[in-house]
């Protein structure tokens, strides 16, 4: 285990609230980040855990980044027994990239809270959570659990609207304390769903936006219309018919439903899509909003397509009950915006 590795893990288990009496489960698949499991291992026991090393075989494993393009399928599905450990323990250390998956959500109801872990260590080490960013997040979950309609525009023409009806929120500061509660290292976002049919209007993605997973930025505009909280037509240049060629592939209408809308919330977090990983820097940075499409079973919905889009956009205005939360890119409530953004 290198040092520095098992030091920023053991910095975040201890938020995590890691020590005696807790029994851990660092759940890893054979030939991917052998040394993530290794050290996960070594500093939960360090802090007095009861741990326990729960590696999947290997049916042709591939990297997270990898996995992002066929959200939702993992090889422990294929091991019931596996999976049963982990949903007996308090804590599970998730080096698979478990994300939308019905794993995960057994895990959760079972009461285990988990930790996505999947990120290159120079990502970690730059986005380590802390106390500071949890409290934006969680002031803004407070607003966003308040409002009845959410609303998105930007100068280039988007205008939707969210009609809430009171779906769960994620939350995503970087380390999880809570029973039955998910968290990603690194985060600092927040999103949630419509009610069902409850999203209408134009999104346009502007250039210099981020389509995930593909890791680019927009080069001309694209627009979504959406009826119904359906995308009936992705209109634009090259890059839309890009998009359109990757929904087509999965073959599932499904990946045309709206999935969370959100915003981010860490300053640390750097509007790129060069950084090795899967993209969270693009997805938490401080002030973009994010509009989504594909699965919401993350949001206790039961759209489980593979077929999972993220959009950040920046320079965007988002409204709360037609009170303005980010302006233009800009965090306006005090509680929610870093001391020095």
């Amino acid at each position: 285990m290198a040092q520095d590795l098992g030091n920023l893990f053991q910095e975040n288990f201890k938020l995590c609230e890691i020590g005696r009496g807790q029994t851990v489960a660092v759940l890893s698949e054979q030939g991917e980040l052998q040394d993530y499991a290794s050290a996960s291992l070594q500093v939960a026991s360090a802090l007095g855990a009861k741990v326990v090393d729960v590696c999947v075989p290997s049916q042709g494993s591939t990297s997270a980044a990898e996995r992002m393009h066929n959200i939702g399928k993992n090889s422990l599905q294929d091991y019931p027994e596996l999976l049963d450990v982990c949903c007996n323990v308090d804590i599970v250390i998730d080096h698979m990239l478990l994300l939308f998956s019905k794993e995960q959500i057994a895990m959760q109801r079972a009461g285990a809270r988990v930790l996505l872990v999947v990120e290159p260590p120079e990502i970690l080490e730059r986005l380590l959570p802390n106390k500071g960013l949890r409290s934006r997040v969680e002031a803004g979950e407070r607003l966003l659990g308040n409002a009845g309609q959410l609303r998105v525009s930007n100068q280039i023409g988007t205008d939707v609207t969210f009609e809430l009806g009171h779906k769960a929120i994620l939350t995503e500061y970087g380390y999880t304390a809570d029973p039955g509660r998910w968290d990603h290292w690194p985060g600092g976002f927040l999103a949630t769903l419509a009610r069902e049919g409850g999203v209408n209007g134009r999104v346009v993605m502007d250039v210099g936006d981020i389509i995930y997973p593909l890791k680019i930025f927009v080069r001309s505009p694209i627009e979504f219309v959406i009826q119904n909280s359906i995308v009936l037509e992705i209109n634009g240049g090259e890059d839309a018919r890009l998009l359109e060629k990757f929904i087509e592939k999965y073959d599932d209408q499904r990946a045309k439903a709206v999935s969370h809308i959100g915003w981010g919330l860490n300053p640390a977090c750097e509007w790129s899509v060069d950084h090795p990983g899967i993209g969270m820097d693009g997805r938490a940075c401080y002030g973009n909003v994010l509009f989504s499409l594909g699965p919401d079973t993350e949001f206790g919905g039961d759209n489980d397509t593979a077929c999972h889009l993220d959009l950040p956009m920046r320079n965007c205005t988002l409204m709360l009950d037609g009170i303005a939360i980010v302006d233009e890119g800009r965090v306006l409530p005090k509680d929610m915006r870093f001391p020095t953004a």
